[in-house]
């Protein structure tokens, strides 16, 4: 491992070089008044092609100094706001210091809200809480990607996963001229489209749709990149066809075209790989209510209801790196404007066809009093498959200049198969107390509909608005399987007696969710406004599952009543919300909250029993925000909110899919109320590229859903869901980011403190569990254009737990964890990539096992082709064959650790060709002209 880590950082290190460096100085001047002028931005650009080199600001005194620069020649640029920018051009020698002296800007006559650099030197602009970047100042080697072009950005960081952070930031969104590409996958964008494409890269905070349409600021705020694509761009096609062919039978193929003309594109991308590592990713599974089956009330005072499905089959459809997976998967997207922009649509299809196949391994602990233990230890073998169709679309009209009108749909189909096998043993201490085998299948036929309607208006009152939203939601499970399984219990030292589970289950279950909001906002005074809402949520749910027992010839059709329910849920609730918003220069203010009165009726058809529940919701909320500066803010903000029983937990129904633990339904469970405080700061400088990000919050619940579980003398444990109050959590996190005037290096470290109260039943005793998880973390890097980049991050992170159960029990431990990424541009076009994840778990006397795990990544490449379009690769996965899937958890007092099957090593051919052709004539063509 040392001889690893030596081969790492000499491969970045080798980057370097000693070089000899010139420095300018000067002092930025009022031509009028001779005053200095403070904080004006200094840039030089490369004079052969006008892409900004570096940049600076001026000191109180009006000085500013740029050491450390290459010989060459070069275009200065002065930017101060309210005066004409100044450029002159200038040439340097090695070891030269430039004396300019005395740099004087003359004042504009009319002033500007925006700063602006030269139109045709443009590097940044800003306006608003928007930042600008002119694509053109800031050069890529050819035929690089937009994730490329985002590495080298002021500001924005893109991580070896694909993630993005800005200004300290995660980036949420990545929009393409303003509209979701593929339901809003950012890697389509950052690794698809080609940064010689871009005209523009804005980034800025975007407001909730209803303060941006009201204008009243709700506090609410999502990090956004909006790709502007160059003119040209939009005139022609481009596409990508990657193949990838290795040991082991693994394979990793794409295919994606894009066809633009003006304000119209068409995409569509295919995807047949075996390498877990694309096209998996559908990240707008949650706008289309894909989840699990949970009745909830969220904070806006609605109903949620979201899909489980049936308790035979845990699975959620998505791959999450545990065992093998296969996927051919595919799309086809179409967006388009016309009437003079007034009406657009964007609709989207994907299919996918998803095979997992593996085994997992799981040590787990349950701490008792008197100082017993329960040890659980089990293996297993999943097999699950699902094909999925989805589509969606999305019409707006905005009729008129004060009203728009907005659809939006979508659909999705699933077909779903698992097949799981199981054994597991138990021990109270030494002593055995149960052992047995599971298997577990199940088909499932999911489908969802849902639908939107949103109308708006807007008043010649400025802030006085009124929209109505209506909503539908309509999703139907039907599925079957079976439970075979054979326990064995028990006495001291021989077994004792045998049961045997052989049962059939059916169910089917469909939900109709109707839902309208009105919301009326008010100016009552310049800078402030009401906002008045009024809302209705109708619900109707029915949920039937069968189990049936062995007839004894081979037929089920003995129906088991114990585990069998007909269960209808018809609920109905009217709400309304009052608050009071207040925006004055750089403070924004909100308060207020809304209550709902809600009668739900739940109906036990089997057992012939009707439960009535009728209950106020509420939900307030505050928000205080101060702009310092356009990029330093405070913000504080507190939610409470009602939280209602699942149905799950309610329904009294013994569910035994997992003979060793049973859970029954509580139907005299209350209501939970949070209380959420968050506090947060955010500084960040543009030129200096330095962002400090700190917040801070806590939470605390009355009446939380905790649970009670006893275990029997057999080793059975049954759990109820009951209320508890005490449980809350506390947290602070930090991080700090800047770039050093000494090889440029970028360098950010960070920190976080999590603080857990649990309270949970065992055994008939309240158990309280303190959780503690602080860490620290360091990161670096550097991109130096067409001859290298790296990325290093090291995290350190400590678990501690205590609980009141055994307090000599302490699964305390350290957590290291590694994450390095480099890559050498050589001559003759060929790239060296290198990736290191690296994992470090301490033993303990609960984890005795070696747990740490390095995993090495790399590939090889070779560009050819007259815009470095056709590159062919090998690629090697898992270099040092140590990846082995491993989890801890420690939550209540239960303490667990689990291993999973997932990729190791395999080798990789690649070939990849990239095709575009822009205005009538090639993208290269296009360059040349």
């Amino acid at each position: 491992m040392k001889r690893l880590f030596v081969l790492f950082f000499l491969l970045c290190a080798a980057h370097y070089s000693y070089s000899q460096t010139a420095t300018v100085k000067g002092t930025i001047v009022d031509t009028l008044n001779q005053l200095h002028l403070s904080n004006a931005v200094i840039m030089l650009l490369h004079a052969q092609d006008s892409t900004l080199y570096k940049f600076g600001r001026s000191d109180e005194s009006g000085k500013f100094s740029i050491p450390e620069l290459k010989e060459g020649k070069y275009v200065l640029v002065v930017s101060y706001p309210t005066f004409a920018d100044y450029a002159d051009t200038l040439s340097l020698s090695a070891n030269a210091v430039k004396q300019l002296g005395n740099i004087a800007l003359i004042q504009k006559s009319k002033l500007l809200n925006e700063v602006v650099v030269q139109q045709k030197i443009a590097a940044i602009k800003m306006k608003g809480d928007t930042t600008e970047y002119n694509a053109a100042s800031f050069k890529t080697r050819e035929n690089a990607s937009v994730e490329e072009l985002l590495k080298i950005l002021p500001g924005i960081e893109v991580n070896a996963k694909g993630e993005i952070k800005a200004q300290g930031e995660s980036v949420q969104k990545v929009l393409v001229d303003g509209e979701e590409f593929f339901g809003d996958d950012p890697t389509l964008v950052t690794k698809n489209l080609k940064a010689n494409m871009v005209d523009k890269v804005q980034l800025y905070d975007k407001k909730s749709d209803q303060a941006a349409f009201t204008g009243v600021d709700d506090g609410q705020r999502s990090k956004t990149i909006n790709i502007q694509l160059k003119e040209d761009s939009k005139k022609g096609y481009f596409g990508k066809v990657a193949l990838g062919y290795g040991t082991e039978g693994y394979h990793d193929n794409q295919v994606m075209f894009n066809y633009f003309k003006g304000k119209k594109k068409i995409s569509a991308y295919g995807i047949f790989s075996s390498t877990g590592k694309v096209g998996l990713n559908w990240q707008d599974k949650d706008k289309y209510g894909l989840g699990t089956d949970e009745f909830s009330i969220n904070e806006d005072g609605d109903f949620d209801f979201m899909w489980r499905g049936d308790e035979l089959d845990s699975w959620d459809g998505r791959y999450n790196g545990n065992g093998y997976p296969t996927v051919q998967t595919g799309g086809v997207h179409y967006n388009d404007k016309w009437d003079r922009d007034r009406q657009r649509v964007n609709t989207n299809y994907k299919l996918m066809n998803l095979s997992v196949k593996g085994s997992d391994a799981n040590n787990s602990q349950t701490l008792l009093g008197n100082d017993s233990t329960y040890y659980n230890e089990s293996t297993g073998d999943f097999k699950n498959h699902i094909f999925r169709n989805r589509i969606d679309g999305d019409y707006e009209w905005q009729y008129d200049s004060s009203s728009s009108f907005r659809v939006m749909v979508d659909g999705t189909l699933d077909h779903k198969n698992s097949t799981n096998y199981n054994t597991s043993s138990t021990r109270l201490n030494d002593e055995m107390k149960n052992s047995g085998t599971r298997m577990t299948t199940n088909i499932a036929d999911i489908g969802s509909l849902n639908s939107n309607i949103f109308w708006r208006k807007k008043f010649k009152k400025p802030r006085r608005t009124m929209s109505f939203n209506f909503s539908e939601n309509y999703q139907q499970n039907k599925g079957a399987g079976n439970v075979d399984a054979t326990t064995t219990f028990y006495r001291p030292g021989l077994p004792d007696s045998v049961k045997i589970l052989d049962q059939y289950k059916v169910s089917n279950s469909d939900m109709l969710n109707l839902v309208g909001n009105l919301t009326y906002t008010e100016p009552i005074s310049k800078n402030g406004t009401i906002t008045a809402t009024y809302g209705f949520n109708w619900l109707n749910s029915n949920s039937n599952r069968l189990s049936y027992n062995d007839s004894g010839n081979g037929k089920y059709t003995d129906l088991d009543s114990l585990y069998s329910n007909d269960y209808n849920v018809t609920s109905f609730t009217n709400k309304v919300g009052l608050s009071y918003g207040y925006t004055k220069d750089k403070i924004r203010i909100s308060f207020g909250g809304s209550a709902g009165l809600s009668d739900f009726t739940q109906e036990d058809q089997f057992r012939n029993h009707t439960y009535n529940r009728q209950f106020v919701n509420y939900y307030p909320r505050a928000v205080f925000r101060y702009n310092f500066s356009q990029y330093r803010r405070f913000s504080f903000t507190y939610n409470g909110n009602t939280e209602q029983p699942r149905i799950d937990a309610l329904q009294p129904l013994v569910v035994n899919d997992n003979p060793l633990f049973i859970t029954i339904g509580n139907p005299d469970l209350k209501p939970s109320f949070n209380n959420r405080f968050n506090a947060s700061f955010n500084d960040y400088k543009v030129l200096s590229k330095r962002s400090i990000w700190v917040s801070l919050g806590y939470n605390f619940i009355l009446n939380s859903f905790g649970n009670r579980s006893v275990i029997d003398k057999g080793g059975v444990t049954t759990s109820q869901t009951v209320n508890i109050n005490g449980n809350q959590t506390g947290w602070f996190n930090f991080s700090f980011n800047w770039e050093t005037p000494i090889w440029d290096l970028r360098i950010g470290p960070g920190g976080r403190m999590n603080y857990t109260k649990n309270l949970n039943y065992t055994q008939g005793i309240l158990v309280n569990t303190h959780t503690y998880n602080p860490g620290l973390n360091i990161s670096v890097s550097k991109y130096e254009e067409k001859k290298y980049e790296f990325y290093l991050r090291f995290d350190a992170n400590y678990n501690a737990s205590v609980s009141s159960l055994k307090t000599n029990v302490q699964p305390n431990y350290w957590n290291y964890y590694i994450e390095g990424s480099s890559t050498i541009m050589f001559p003759a076009k060929i790239d060296l990539r290198t990736e290191l994840e690296y994992n470090l778990r301490q033993r303990t006397s609960v984890f005795t096992s070696n747990n740490n795990v390095a995993i090495v990544n790399a590939s090889l490449t070779k560009r050819i082709g007259k815009k470095d379009d056709i590159i062919f690769g090998v690629s090697v996965n898992d270099l040092l064959n140590q990846n082995v899937g491993i989890t801890r958890s420690i939550y209540s007092n239960n303490i667990s650790e689990s291993r999973r099957t997932t990729i190791q090593r395999y080798f990789l051919l690649t070939f990849s060709w990239n095709f575009s052709k822009f205005g009538g004539s090639t993208a290269a063509n296009e360059e040349n002209k």
